[in-house]
């Protein structure tokens, strides 16, 4: 079994509305170093080994479903889970 960490991230070309709307209540709040907020998803996927690569796998589920490949970017960490 695989543990599979993906990240899906607004493309750096596309205005982020609710990241500015966090880095103005930063600021508010005095939090004046921040100066860039951009907001993604994070999800964690379990999956179980097959016959085709994982990664080949993780590739397909982003691109049809997990993220939005007009605005958004992604990318993924795979690690072999440890049975208990």
């Amino acid at each position: 079994m695989y543990k599979v960490k993906v990240f899906v991230t607004l493309r750096e070309s596309v205005l982020d509305p609710q990241g500015n709307a966090v880095k103005h209540s930063l600021h508010s709040m005095n939090y004046n170093e921040v100066s860039d907020v951009r907001i993604g998803k994070y999800l964690e996927l379990s999956i179980e080994k097959s016959e085709r690569p994982v990664e080949e796998v993780v590739k397909e589920m982003c691109e049809r479903l997990l993220a939005n490949v007009v605005i958004e970017d992604y990318r993924f960490e795979i690690e072999e889970a440890v049975a208990q």
